[in-house]
């Protein structure tokens, strides 16, 4: 039924929509995209499975594997961005390319190639609302995502460090000049980055019951989806593009099938490009005289 596919197409894209803003806050302050975002997301997942997998209960888990995901992005920052700041911006990307792949393959060391189940943290009860069956899983996944956005949202807007954020991302110098300080403000914005990521990995983990070391790559692109299609650098954009994107993609899995699923989505950003290149919330540059 189209309401039960909305319903599921919303929990898949509040995972999208976080990985979509953890792109869209580095990439909105600093101009520069950070790759390994996908192998950060794939961390938060292995690092709730490992928690989860040892009794830990959910919510715990949730917080110990952001701050964890958190961490690893400052390694991300301090190794890959940090040297090469300056740099002209193709520089930083390979270099978070290879700091992605060497993720990977630390995940591969730690935790095997194989998939990997994903234990339950949460009591599965289902509920029926007439025709629609939601589940506390579901639930858990779509509350869990709300929180972190909406605490997203109040940080970058009520916060002086967000206030920081947002005079950065505006003018680097005139940020410096009134006192801002950068490095603080680059720091926090690559732990929340991180953060966000691996709170998205530990929801896809709760979504799929199934992870392995490469699905960073998959989703994470699903992420930088998410990201253009709202409005590269526009974290309400990204916010409401990843359910867009959840949505296309449960329906066309529904009513065309599965292999069509990646047409879907990715049409969209195609067709996001051509017909609105700002994204949905964007603002249109206008050329400087």
């Amino acid at each position: 039924m189209l309401i039960q596919q909305l319903i599921n197409g919303l929990m898949l894209g509040s995972s999208y929509a976080l990985i979509g803003v953890a792109f869209t806050l580095v990439l909105g302050i600093f101009d520069m995209l950070n790759i390994a975002i996908g192998e950060v997301f794939m961390l938060g997942a292995f690092f709730g499975l490992t928690l989860v997998s040892r009794g830990v209960p959910f919510v715990p888990s949730l917080l110990i594997a952001m701050v964890l995901s958190g961490l690893v992005n400052l390694v991300v920052e301090r190794f890959a961005f940090r040297p090469l700041r300056g740099a002209p911006p193709v520089i930083p990307l390979l270099s978070s390319i290879g700091f992605s792949m060497l993720l990977q393959d630390a995940a591969v060391n730690v935790w095997g190639p194989e998939r990997t189940q994903f234990p339950p943290s949460i009591r599965v009860v289902s509920f029926e609302v007439g025709p629609v069956l939601v589940s506390t899983v579901q639930i858990a996944i779509l509350l869990t995502a709300v929180v972190l956005m909406a605490t997203l949202h109040l940080i970058v807007r009520r916060t002086k460090i967000g206030r920081g954020m947002r005079a950065v991302a505006e003018n680097p110098e005139a940020a410096s000049i009134l006192g801002v300080d950068a490095r603080r403000v680059i720091v926090t914005t690559f732990f929340v980055s991180g953060a966000l990521a691996g709170a998205a990995g530990m929801l896809v983990g709760l979504t799929f019951s199934v992870i392995s070391p490469f699905i960073g790559i998959e989703i994470g692109l699903k992420g930088v989806a998410a990201m253009v299609v709202g409005g590269a650098g526009n974290i309400p954009g990204a916010m409401l593009a990843g359910p867009i994107l959840g949505i296309a993609e449960v329906l066309s899995v529904a009513y065309l099938g599965a292999a069509v699923r990646d047409v879907v989505v990715y049409g969209l950003l195609i067709l996001t490009l051509v017909v609105r290149p700002q994204g949905l919330l964007g603002a249109v540059e206008r050329p400087r005289v």
